[in-house]
């Protein structure tokens, strides 16, 4: 029996007003923002047993932001002890998790609640929930599950025969050593950065997959002084000036990604600076540096990648993987290199996410169906046919330059006035027009055409049609001014 046929609460008054799916920095910000506007008929279903999201799960070796701190986190929730300019995995989840405790939303949390179904009531205008540890009925619903958090693992036949240890980046498992063990790491993207110079120092031989190289920049990070967090304790106005000055830096760069892409020369420059700088071998340099523009694909920030990739005990393999043996990976030239670990550090579903099979809107229709030719919605929000539903972090919010926390907040405000406004208007359900979100996705992807994202290469930022589904063509304060900028005519308000 599917989940959707489980469902029998029919009752019209919903047990909350608000679901929210996921307790990163989407799910615990909007939960905020609710309590803030005194309404505490809310949930959080959270999968796993404690918050954090991306930062919970990405627990590999080396794991580390790359957006400075005092950016990557919640303007509301300021920390003035940051211990480095870009924060560590293991202090963005304790910041997720004090978050959390200082605004009282653990008694909001159902943990092990895994998303099985999300359909909407269009009798009775709410949406009922089915989750691993039982359902829910809510007025609204809000995906707070974050666009990178389904791992994705490579189709490679013979995968399902390895008899090793495996795990994907995501789900590391720290109880077993890699000491002196032959390891395979495949994908070379931002996770690989991190967890291979870490694990090149304990592996027996470490052998590297890489399909494409990435332009990757110097790591400009430093520990802040004592001096600096005092600062920016006792005067709040010089840590407000510290974001903001991070923030403007930041915000420049999409003057090269989207406005001149000729301008993104510069960086170029700097990242073909750093290979020499670090990459010794001309052989080993043509290897590692890519033939496509910097900034089609995500731009990478190390300082100890390059140097681990030459290390006595450390392969980087280019050849195509032709198969996956019980003890061995075989590439196209024939070559079969045995080893004991198979790591995926292959990503996430940016595009086309599982979840969106398990959400149905109007006559059932699934996300997923809605979505066959590429994610779209209204301001990364709202989507025609699935009224109450919102995202955070939805199609076309993403960034290739700055902090994804702003684009949270903003959406986080733009869902909140919503709400509100459907409340005003006496209704219990709002939607888009779905002529408001063609329009509006139109002039979006008229914009994406002439971004440096559209020159070519291929990236997770595409859904298989071509369409860039994942990036937002612009400024942040662009988008948050859009959202601010109220028209009710947009909405259907019944």
């Amino acid at each position: 029996m599917s989940a959707a046929n489980k469902i029998s609460n029919n009752k019209a008054t919903p047990d909350v007003e608000v679901a929210i799916i996921g307790t990163g920095f989407a799910g615990l910000g909007m939960a905020i923002r609710l309590k803030q506007e005194g309404q505490d008929s809310f949930v959080l279903l959270e999968r796993a047993a404690e918050v954090g999201g991306t930062w919970r799960d990405n627990h590999y070796p080396g794991a580390a932001c790359d957006v400075p701190s005092h950016l990557y986190s919640f303007s509301f929730a300021p920390n003035p002890d940051w211990s480095r300019k870009y924060p560590t995995q293991p202090e963005l989840y304790r910041y997720l998790r004090k978050v959390a405790n200082d605004y009282g939303l653990y008694p909001h949390i159902r943990f092990n609640s895994t998303l099985e179904d999300a359909t909407y009531d269009e009798a009775n205008g709410l949406w009922r929930v089915v989750t691993s540890s039982g359902e829910v009925t809510a007025r609204s619903l809000v995906m707070g599950s974050g666009g990178l958090a389904e791992p994705k693992l490579p189709d490679i036949p013979g995968v399902e025969t390895f008899q090793g240890k495996t795990f994907h980046s995501s789900r590391w498992d720290h109880d077993y050593d890699l000491t002196g063990k032959r390891v395979a790491v495949i994908g070379t993207g931002a996770s690989a950065i991190q967890l291979v110079p870490e694990i090149a120092k304990k592996a027996g031989r470490l052998d590297v997959y890489q399909r494409t190289p990435n332009w990757i920049i110097p790591r400009n990070d430093r520990a802040y002084l004592a001096a600096e967090k005092t600062l920016f304790r006792k005067l709040p106005l010089t840590r407000q000036l510290h974001r903001a000055a991070i923030y403007w830096g930041h915000e420049s760069r999409v003057m090269g990604l989207v406005l001149n892409p000729k301008l993104m020369t510069l960086f170029q420059k700097l990242a073909e600076w750093h290979i020499r700088r670090q990459v010794k071998d001309k052989a080993m340099r043509d290897i590692v540096t890519p033939d496509y523009t910097i900034g089609c694909k995500r731009i990478l920030i190390s300082n100890d990648w390059y140097p681990a990739l030459q290390q006595p005990n450390v392969e980087l393999v280019t050849h195509g993987i032709r198969e996956i043996r019980a003890n061995s990976i075989v590439t196209a030239d024939g070559t079969e290199r045995e080893i004991d670990v198979l790591v995926f550090a292959t990503g996430f579903y940016a595009t086309e996410n599982p979840i969106a099979d398990r959400v149905h809107g109007r006559d059932g229709d699934t996300l997923a169906h809605a979505w066959r030719d590429g994610e779209e919605a209204y301001l990364g929000t709202l989507v025609n046919g699935f009224p109450n539903l919102y995202f955070i972090i939805g199609p076309n919010t993403g960034l290739g330059h700055t902090s994804m926390i702003f684009m949270i907040e903003t959406q986080v405000d733009y869902i909140a006035r919503l709400l509100a406004l459907r409340n005003k208007a006496g209704g219990k359900v709002l939607e888009v027009r779905p002529e408001v979100q063609a329009r509006y996705n139109e002039k979006l992807q008229a914009r994406l055409g002439s971004s440096i994202w559209a020159t070519g290469c291929d990236s997770w930022y595409k859904h298989k049609s071509g369409k860039i589904t994942a990036l937002w063509p612009g400024f942040t304060f662009e988008f948050r001014l859009r959202a601010r900028r109220f028209n009710q005519q947009d909405y259907l308000i019944d």
